[in-house]
């Protein structure tokens, strides 16, 4: 555990040492204040059945900015190290691999969740400037930030593999944007075809559906309906993308 703890803080020193990562935050900071104020300002204009926390989480662009964050945290975790020469020499040292593999994404996990945390501000800065005439419900915001938890983890590990995968951080993100981009849309297809009763009982059963869909995760968590099947899933994905990673670097690791 010690070691793993020395790389762990080396990782996020380099992560919280490098000016990508500032401005990854100030634009995301940016991004998600906009998103906000438009949730608010439209809820200003007339009542409306969802809440502030379904209007900040839920709608269209929120899915412009949300696939873009991981592959900008995680592309240089592996490549870099591969491009520079690192990379051997580090998994040739009285190191595991598993603990040089969880250190990364456990510094990635870390920054991703400090990356939230401005966003939870804005809730409470206002209801103190409203003084508390603002309503919107705390089980939701609980639940959109438990699932944001969990498919950040799994989506912040397939964003890793593709960093395992190549030494060039440029084709990491796009590969890992890609990864991302194919496993939202395949849930969204499998949504529509589970809702045309010409293709429903060709194809992939209700269940399956239900599990791959992250939209309606999402959807369901921010009208506080927390299920414990979408947590299954993401977190037993999780551990099967970083097992693959893991023998992508064990492979490296004798290779040299």
């Amino acid at each position: 555990m010690r070691i793993f703890f020395i790389l762990l803080g080396k990782e996020l020193r380099s992560f919280f040492l490098s000016p990508v990562a500032w401005v990854v935050l100030a634009m995301f900071m940016a991004i998600s204040g906009i998103s906000f104020s438009w949730a608010v300002n439209h809820l200003a204009e007339k009542p409306q059945e969802q809440s502030l926390v379904q209007w900040t989480f839920v709608p269209l662009w929120f899915w412009l900015y949300y696939p873009m964050i991981f592959p900008l945290i995680t592309m240089r975790l592996f490549a870099e190290e591969q491009k520079l020469g690192t990379l051997e020499s580090l998994l040739t040292a009285p190191v595991r691999t598993v603990q040089v593999l969880l250190a990364k994404y456990f510094s990635a996990v870390l920054f991703y969740v400090v990356l939230w945390l401005p966003v939870l501000l804005y809730f409470g800065v206002l209801n103190w400037v409203l003084k508390g005439q603002v309503e919107f419900p705390a089980g939701a915001l609980k639940g959109c930030y438990l699932i944001l938890l969990l498919t950040g983890l799994f989506h912040l590990a397939l964003g890793l593999l593709a960093s395992a995968l190549t030494r060039n951080q440029i084709v990491a993100a796009i590969l890992g944007f890609g990864f991302i981009i194919m496993h939202f849309l395949g849930g969204i297809f499998l949504q529509t075809q589970a809702l045309n009763p010409q293709l429903k009982n060709i194809l992939l059963p209700k269940e399956l559906v239900q599990h791959m869909a992250i939209k309606g995760h999402i959807d369901s968590f921010s009208m506080g309906l927390l299920d414990t099947r979408p947590m299954m899933y993401y977190l037993s994905f999780t551990i099967l993308i970083l097992a693959i990673t893991h023998q992508v670097l064990e492979y490296r690791r004798w290779k040299s």
